[in-house]
């Protein structure tokens, strides 16, 4: 991933000296093994522990003469120790080592994904509350619906992304796994217990059956869980564009004193962060496509998946920790406007109650709900058209008069009543954020 949208932890995780640093985990952590049952012995093992040190650039000039990456490493590790090099790698095939390895780079990025989204969901869950009341006018189809409050948009947003850190978690927690199996899975060279031993060692779990390789289900299902994620992060965001529309005007990214909009316009305030996550959204997803597409591999395996997830596992891990962490700044500092939300709801000439009078003329028991709904859509849509008040084209309507009184007409206009149970949803928010909190 080039370097704008790479974070230092994150990046980190992914650099080949990290790669290759944990592949030499599992090669030590066999060599332990073996050493304990009497494959190697203990002065090599001294040998190996205390001189086997990486050597990416000697890695890099083997390879170019070996063509193979693994064969590279071994040697290159087999020269930093010296004799007793003759004892790494004994038994393994590349795929022990490289899958192993490959599973605590997953590991430890997942984990990294995880802290973000518990940092984005506490900083969420305050913001719901701190807006809880924040009344706004709700859209469906970009049209005003009902009220709503900026508080309860909030806390679906931070329930979604509970949502998705339960499919990451459970995504990340199947992928630490290991195998030390040999080449087609059987066990030639290597029995299960040391395979056991060492992969408990690393903090992974035993593939129950692989074959060359642990199978790219797993890997699948991390990416799909990371584009998920992407998605929600991607609606987020483009709610908080779309309510940034100078028409709009209810939500404003933050802007720093010094920041620039436009290079032309100097009265741009352009939602470029938002933008920017809906950009990377689309990454995100195309690498989950690449995961399902290396599932199918030929016979014990072959090498497609290869080269397509040593760009998609670094590239969706490392895109998804720059959304979340930028989000999570876009959060903290979101400028609400709630002057321009009472404005915009009141702009809607109280179209927003044609419900609740809908409902109050067929409680009456003195219309038909269909009979009801075109009295009703009559004064909307006139309301509408003509920009009049909606409550004063039904108060002179006398299909409505003749049925229902004015102080019920009235009543259907207090959003209060439709916003009375929003602090029972929001009340919601309150264990997750005990959950949250227990977590970080």
């Amino acid at each position: 991933m080039i370097p704008r949208y790479t974070l230092p932890e994150m990046g980190s995780i992914w650099t080949d000296e990290a790669r290759f640093g944990q592949m030499l985990r599992v090669e030590l952590a066999v060599a332990r093994a073996q050493q304990a049952r009497g494959l190697v012995p203990a002065d090599a093992l001294r040998d190996i522990e205390r001189r086997a040190q990486v050597d990416v650039a000697r890695i890099a000039e083997l390879e170019r003469t070996t063509e193979h990456d693994v064969v590279a490493f071994v040697n290159q590790l087999a020269e930093s120790v010296g004799e007793s090099g003759r004892y790494l790698h004994l038994g393994l095939t590349s795929s022990d080592v490289v899958d192993t390895a490959l599973a605590l780079q997953c590991q430890a990025s997942g984990e990294r994904l995880l802290a973000d989204l518990d940092r984005l969901i506490a900083l969420l869950a305050d913001r719901a509350r701190e807006h809880a009341e924040t009344v706004m006018i709700g859209r469906t189809h970009s049209v005003h619906a009902e009220p709503t409050t900026l508080g309860l948009k909030l806390a679906s947003w931070t329930f979604e992304l509970d949502r998705d850190r339960t499919r990451l978690r459970a995504a990340v927690d199947d992928l630490a796994t290991g195998k030390l199996s040999g080449p087609v899975g059987s066990y030639s060279h290597l029995d299960p217990d040391l395979e056991e031993e060492v992969l408990s060692s690393l903090g992974l779990r035993s593939d129950p059956v692989s074959t060359q390789i642990v199978q790219r289900d797993r890997h699948a299902a991390f990416l799909a869980a990371i584009a998920i994620t992407g998605g929600s992060l991607e609606r987020f965001a483009t709610e908080v564009r779309n309510l940034q529309h100078t028409e709009i005007g209810e939500l404003l990214e933050p802007f720093r004193k010094g920041q620039t909009g436009s290079s032309a316009m100097p009265h741009k305030r352009n939602p470029i962060v938002s933008e920017r996550i809906a950009g990377l959204a689309r990454l995100v997803r195309g690498y989950a496509g690449t995961g399902l597409e290396n599932q199918p591999l030929w016979h014990e395996r072959d090498i497609s998946h290869s080269s397509a997830e040593r760009v998609a596992l670094p590239g969706a891990t490392i895109l998804l920790d720059y959304m979340l962490v930028r989000f999570a700044e876009l959060v903290e500092g979101l400028v609400v406007r709630p002057e321009r939300m009472r404005e915009n709801l009141e702009r809607g000439l109280g179209l927003w109650a044609s419900g609740r009078v809908l409902l109050a003329l067929v409680e009456t028991g003195s219309l038909s709900r269909d009979g009801a709904y075109g009295i009703v859509q009559r004064s909307a849509l006139r309301a509408a058209d003509e920009r009049r008040p909606f409550r004063q084209l039904l108060a002179t309507d006398p299909d409505v008069t003749n049925v229902l009184p004015l102080d019920q007409l009235e009543a259907c206009f207090d959003e209060r009543q439709l916003l009375r149970n929003v602090p029972t949803v929001i009340g919601r928010l309150d264990l997750l954020k005990e959950t949250v909190d227990a977590r970080r």
